[in-house]
């Protein structure tokens, strides 16, 4: 399977979305999935058939570690 950044999530077969467990009810989350190809996928749950961003695992790491770190905490603010 070809992806592509902006591809809509349903071309996504078998992706299993994950978003975090704080994420509030309100359905303002962002949901990511493994994809088989190694790849990772990004949606926003309020609109689930949307276009799905992909990123390599080096990027998402770099993302999680970044986040962990908090060097996005000043974004919240």
């Amino acid at each position: 399977m070809k992806t592509y950044n902006g591809m809509s999530a349903t071309d996504l077969p078998g992706a299993c979305w994950r978003k975090s467990t704080i994420s509030n009810s309100q359905g303002a989350c962002v949901e990511l999935a493994k994809l088989s190809n190694g790849e990772f996928a990004v949606r926003n749950s309020r609109h689930p058939d949307g276009p799905a961003l992909i990123y390599n695992q080096a990027e998402i790491a770099a993302l999680i570690a970044g986040v962990k770190l908090g060097e996005f905490d000043d974004l919240l603010n």
